[in-house]
């Protein structure tokens, strides 16, 4: 993938006050009837905006993530929330976001980098949220042996200065099957691993909002690539021919 694929789009990677305003009303006026007829006013204020920034991230993530490029149209996330399973029938979200995902791991919660915008704050995260039983068992395994490697890297003074790490609700006790005095227990009791740094909502009017989010990003690479590593090697195994040609 190549970043002259990105090109066409147009607009400045920063928003102007009219979009957080927007996602104001939006969520005071959380209706389709409200949406519908502002909807030009989201696809000029927020979505071009938007799809701009992410192109900007994206040729600097060539350098410290080139696994996680894809087209903004594919990072940038929907509006729209999915309420077929949820009591709260609001139709839309309160704020836009995006999500690099791994190439090869798109389908499912492998390590990836994500932010959003929203009236409140600007949210700027890494690392693996909410991975299925299949990988937070992999990454379990994985940190039996690595664990001091990740360990480092979440403890990077760089990295901390700009973000927090984040972790779930951890278990109460050991998972089943892994050893109780094992040095990695208190990463091991985590059902999620990652990174997250919040800005005010204002950070993302000002020209170098692209800048502070590939900051962040780039410190936290290393930890989306250790977090990524048992994954992608369980993806190949499920790759390989059965007969080995």
């Amino acid at each position: 993938m190549t970043i002259s694929s990105f090109s066409h789009i147009a607009g400045t990677p920063y928003f102007r006050e009219a979009g957080l305003k927007f996602l104001r009303s939006l969520k005071r006026n959380n209706r389709r009837e409200w949406f519908e007829a502002h909807k030009p006013e989201f696809e000029r204020e927020l979505k071009q905006p938007m799809l701009a920034l992410i192109e900007t991230v994206n040729k600097a993530m060539e350098a410290f993530a080139p696994g996680h490029l894809r087209p903004p149209q594919k990072c940038m996330m929907r509006i729209y929330r999915d309420i077929r399973f949820s009591s709260d029938k609001r139709p839309y979200k309160s704020h836009i976001s995006a999500w690099w995902s791994r190439e090869g791991l798109e389908k499912t919660s492998g390590g990836g980098y994500y932010m959003h915008i929203s009236p409140e704050e600007v949210l700027i995260a890494a690392g693996v949220y909410m991975p299925e039983r299949e990988q937070l068992l992999a990454i379990r395994q994985h940190l039996l042996v690595h664990h001091a490697e990740v360990r480092q890297v979440l403890m990077d003074r760089k990295l901390r200065r700009m973000m927090d790490s984040f972790t779930g609700t951890p278990l109460t006790r050991p998972p089943k099957g892994f050893p109780k005095d094992h040095p990695a227990m208190d990463l091991l009791l985590c059902r999620q691993w990652g990174v997250e740094g919040k800005l005010s909502s204002s950070a993302s009017l000002q020209k170098d909002f692209a800048d502070e989010i590939i900051r962040r990003f780039r410190l936290a690479s290393p930890l989306v690539d250790a977090l990524n590593t048992p994954l992608l090697q369980s993806v190949q195994k499920k790759r390989r021919p059965l007969f080995g040609f």
